[in-house]
């Protein structure tokens, strides 16, 4: 089940617990802009749960233009790099949406 997303501003004031999170996608690096994340605009929005962390990011899977080429690879980067840095590390379940609430990227530990 899908959370309501949290909309991502860079301007607003978030609660300790979303600021953590911020921090650390502050370094997770878009290949193509090579700006991060956050200052690149790829991310819409997120929830942070006590176990829980779910990302939307500013992308369309299902694009033919998303589907081939740079535009895939790097999605595929971030997507790694977002997993590697939260899954098991800081939360037992990490989901990451496109902007049409598509499952780009799960982790669940069993």
């Amino acid at each position: 089940m899908v959370s309501k997303m949290r909309i991502y501003r860079k301007d607003r004031e978030y609660p300790e617990e979303y600021k953590d999170v911020l921090e650390e996608l502050s370094t997770v690096i878009d290949p193509i802009s090579t700006m991060n994340i956050l200052d690149a605009g790829l991310l819409a929005g997120f929830n942070v749960e006590e176990d829980k962390l779910e990302l939307w990011l500013a992308v369309e899977s299902n694009a033919y233009y998303n589907m081939i080429g740079g535009a895939a690879i790097a999605h595929s980067k971030i997507i790694g790099d977002i997993m590697e840095k939260f899954a098991l590390v800081k939360f037992s379940k990490v989901y990451i949406y496109d902007m049409r609430n598509n499952i780009l990227a799960k982790f669940e530990k069993k």
